[in-house]
């Protein structure tokens, strides 16, 4: 009996000292809850009392009895009262350039110069009211962008024809040296071979040199693309390609920019172009405007407004030699982007001239020299 009795004595013990800690934690629980009721009025008086004698500041009622709005039409309607201010789109493109050079991968290449690279970067453009993106945190040669897409349009492959114009951005690789050394040395100098204009307007055609006639040889893919605009605009096969592999071995140089898919959507036209390699400090500026241009240009005869041109990079590399060059650009603050006009109304893409090309309000920071890798 008496060990029961002192069992139970026990038991009374450990229970009383359960409901102890419980009490406590209770009355902890409940202290806690009144010190943060009153730092959050505390804290909500003090901040009350300083927008009050901020001279500066909006007079700002706080009611610290009412509810907090979270009716979503509400949100959404304040949210466009204060939009944030759009971030330039040459962003893009320059910190891609400070991730390739950060975090990128020494690679050999072709050339020997040796690069730092990294694969698969995209970027995306707006063209919408005649914005144009000729980059401009250093100058870009938009009347070489723009004699060299007129001559990827006519199909031709003779880089002298660029170079009677002062465009010379063709002539290593034509040179009678670079094509001897690529296995071409019975090409005259500046036939570069059956490269991009010809494969957009003569693909399949057999090559023979840069003086032929290949009028209605091969399939006219810049034509039909045009064609599908017009008559299917909602086709998802409207696709041009520069890669011809029976030809590789033919060119001067294989196509950097090499295939490039049409979308229409409401009226819009956009384009996204693949380019398998991409030469940051030179070549890629150089691309963007190219393939903006000739959004724009087909956007034109097909009667559509241009939309975004997307731009989708495999190998993204800066040559060594550009690193130092292209950091200088990196402490450059982008500027507006130009905008681009056709001086009369073009229904041929073939009829295009580089007077009827407009550029205005065009004011880049100055020109950044960068040595080309051959």
């Amino acid at each position: 009996m008496k060990a029961q009795e002192t069992k139970n004595s026990t038991s009374d013990q450990i229970l009383n000292g359960i409901l102890m800690a419980l009490a406590l934690a209770l009355q902890r629980l409940k202290w806690m809850q009144t010190y943060y009721s009153f730092s959050f009025y505390c804290s909500t008086y003090v901040a009350k009392k300083m927008l009050a004698t901020d001279s500066n500041s909006t007079n700002i009622d706080i009611d610290m009895d009412k509810k907090e709005n979270t009716d979503p039409v509400e949100a959404k309607k304040l949210k466009l009262e204060s939009p944030l201010k759009k971030r330039h789109e040459e962003y893009q493109y320059l910190e891609a350039i400070q991730n390739i050079i950060d975090h990128g991968y020494k690679k050999e290449d072709r050339t020997g110069t040796g690069t730092i690279s990294t694969f698969g970067m995209q970027f995306r453009y707006s063209l919408r009211d005649n914005v144009f993106p000729l980059l401009t945190t250093k100058r870009v040669f938009w009347r070489g962008v723009a004699e060299e897409l007129l001559w990827f349009i006519r199909g031709c492959t003779n880089g002298k024809e660029l170079s009677n114009k002062n465009v010379h951005i063709w002539d290593a690789n034509g040179s009678k040296e670079f094509l001897e050394a690529n296995g071409l040395g019975h090409r005259e100098e500046g036939d570069l071979g059956p490269v991009y204009g010809f494969q957009w307007r003569h693909f399949g055609a057999e090559y023979t040199n840069m003086h032929a006639d290949y009028t209605d040889q091969g399939v006219d893919q810049l034509a039909w693309v045009i064609d599908r605009i017009k008559t299917k605009p909602d086709c998802r096969r409207i696709i041009m390609s520069a890669w011809n592999p029976p030809d590789l071995p033919k060119m001067a140089l294989p196509p950097c920019h090499s295939f490039m898919q049409f979308y229409v959507l409401n009226g819009e036209l956009s384009c996204q172009m693949y380019q398998r390699s991409g030469d940051m400090g030179l070549g890629v500026p150089f691309n963007i405007a190219s393939y903006a241009l000739l959004t724009c240009m087909i956007a034109e005869v097909t009667g559509l407004k241009p939309g975004d041109f997307v731009h989708t990079l495999g190998d993204a590399h800066v040559y060594s030699n550009h690193v130092e060059p292209l950091k200088e650009q990196l402490q450059r603050e982008p500027r507006p982007f130009p905008t681009l006009h056709f001086k009369r109304k073009v229904e041929n893409i073939d009829d295009f001239t580089f007077e009827d090309l407009e550029i205005r309000d065009y004011k880049p920071h100055p020109k950044i020299s960068m040595e080309m890798a051959v």
